[in-house]
């Protein structure tokens, strides 16, 4: 499996040659705080996650959630599962951040508040888009209900490729009162 490699950035999960922080983290700081990422987003991984999000092979969660539980190192109050739009999650028959956060809240003992957020807007799939066109095309697509304050969270997603979805979410997050916001993904895409 590819792991990533121990020195990264410790804000998005990019490796990095020295340092904690990489240069686009200190020139344009994400809206979470740290972000903890198993795998890099290649072969099998890449395909481990396809076969599961768009196969509808449940079995696999578990195995990603299990190796996500073992490398965050960082307790939270709560773990909030990036939310999918009703007709994406109707389309598709399950949430695959929710199915990966039940797996690392039994490994954890942090709940799982799944109601949190909502995504009110269908966007286009982010991975049909340039990177450039990412952020603006999920700006304004969450909502988040619950009192936050004061509160860890643990966002978790499957794939972290330019961190737009994440941003947009834990703005949200902040709006909600969240204290400090984690971004825990089993893997992150690597710049070519």
């Amino acid at each position: 499996m590819p792991r990533l490699p121990a020195r990264r950035c410790a804000t998005c999960a990019l490796p990095v040659p020295d340092g904690d922080i990489c240069g686009a983290c200190l020139d344009h700081p994400p809206r979470f705080d740290r972000a903890t990422a198993v795998f890099a987003y290649d072969f099998p991984v890449n395909a481990l996650i396809h076969a599961f999000k768009y196969g509808g092979n449940l079995a696999i969660a578990a195995a990603l959630g299990n190796a996500l539980g073992q490398a965050v190192s960082e307790r939270a109050d709560l773990i909030i599962p990036m939310p999918l739009s009703p007709q994406r999650v109707r389309g598709r028959g399950f949430n695959q951040a929710l199915e990966i956060a039940r797996s690392v809240s039994g490994m954890t003992g942090i709940p799982v508040l799944n109601d949190a957020c909502r995504k009110v807007m269908e966007t286009q799939p982010q991975a049909a888009l340039p990177w450039k066109e990412r952020a603006k095309n999920v700006r304004g697509a969450f909502v988040c209900d619950a009192d936050l304050g004061g509160k860890r969270i643990a966002v978790i997603d499957d794939v972290m490729t330019t961190g737009a979805t994440l941003n947009e979410l834990a703005k949200n997050l902040r709006r909600a009162g969240a204290a400090y916001i984690s971004v825990w993904v089993v893997a992150r895409t690597l710049p070519r």
